[in-house]
């Protein structure tokens, strides 16, 4: 069966705005041009300097992927969990019924900021209730493919020209690829499940799709009218894009801060059981992580 070519739905480049304790986010799924998308919820590509960050906060009904670019990102929860993300790993969070953690970035001895990516993923309606969990995917774990001396793809979930990735990454069917060319006018592909949103976001560089070029910054959202997206490298120098997609899912969306539920009356009872330290929630009682105001380089080795 031949592989049809997907066309582009919407598109808009992703603006910097203040989120958390001052930190600085481009986002562009769960912004007024693309509220929801799902299964996803938000993607932030994030700068954050110490002392900023996202310190001790919960999240419900959902599943979160960090992937680090630069610096460090130290992370901590109200379970005992805690470790560090280095340039290349990513971790993915499952809060289920109740988790509450902290992220936040090293102070780094050359000063470097931590920069990264934070996508946030819907839980079906049968998920929402399950048991919190941590995978913590190090750069070494993800394998490239190369399919020509100008094109390399990091395959982070899913499958790319041949080279497969790891397995029981997240709950939600997620598919996660890191693209990287130094020529341009290289082409690429990357063949998607049909029952499957897909969008590509531009982290450096430019990328041609459709005869449009797609600038830096650049959010492409694609129609589900076929298997494969398509184009090719339109930028001098490095370019860096991730396309990535996801189920779909049948079912609402009604979303406050970092919970997630179907309903109101299930929203309301996920608040109630955050307000009472019930349902999931019960570690969250006087739980302050030792991260809350920031990790310098040198306590990196004790942070595990």
């Amino acid at each position: 069966m031949m592989n049809t070519v997907r066309t582009i739905a919407n598109y808009f480049l992703a603006i910097e705005t203040k989120e958390g304790v001052g930190a600085v986010v481009r986002r562009s799924i769960g912004t007024a041009r693309q509220r929801n998308f799902s299964p996803f919820l938000l993607l932030d590509h994030f700068t954050v300097s110490h002392p900023a960050g996202f310190p001790d906060h919960p999240h419900h009904g959902q599943e979160t992927i960090t992937y680090m670019q630069k610096g460090m990102l130290a992370h901590e929860d109200f379970t005992g969990s805690k470790g560090i993300l280095y340039p290349g790993d990513l971790q993915f969070m499952t809060a289920g019924v109740g988790a509450m953690h902290a992220e936040m970035p090293v102070l780094m001895e050359n000063g470097d900021p931590c920069v990264g990516l934070q996508l946030w993923v819907d839980l079906p309606e049968n998920m929402k209730d399950i048991e919190p969990r941590y995978r913590d995917l190090k750069k070494a774990e993800v394998p490239i493919a190369h399919p020509n001396n100008h094109l390399w793809v990091k395959v982070i979930s899913g499958a790319s020209y041949g080279v497969e990735s790891v397995k029981e990454l997240a709950y939600t069917p997620v598919e996660y690829y890191q693209f990287n060319s130094d020529k341009k006018g290289t082409a690429f592909e990357q063949a998607v499940p049909s029952n499957f949103n897909v969008f590509l976001y531009v982290t450096k560089g430019a990328v041609k799709i459709g005869g449009k070029t797609y600038p830096q910054y650049s959010s492409i959202f694609f129609n589900v009218d076929g298997t494969e997206i398509r184009g090719e490298v339109d930028a001098d120098g490095d370019t860096e894009f991730f396309i990535i997609g996801g189920l779909i899912l049948d079912q609402p969306v009604l979303q406050y801060g970092p919970f997630v539920e179907i309903n109101r009356d299930r929203l309301a009872k996920v608040f109630e059981n955050y307000q009472h330290h019930t349902n999931g929630f019960e570690r969250a009682a006087g739980w302050r992580s030792s991260i809350r105001n920031g990790i310098t380089e040198k306590e990196v080795p004790n942070h595990k």
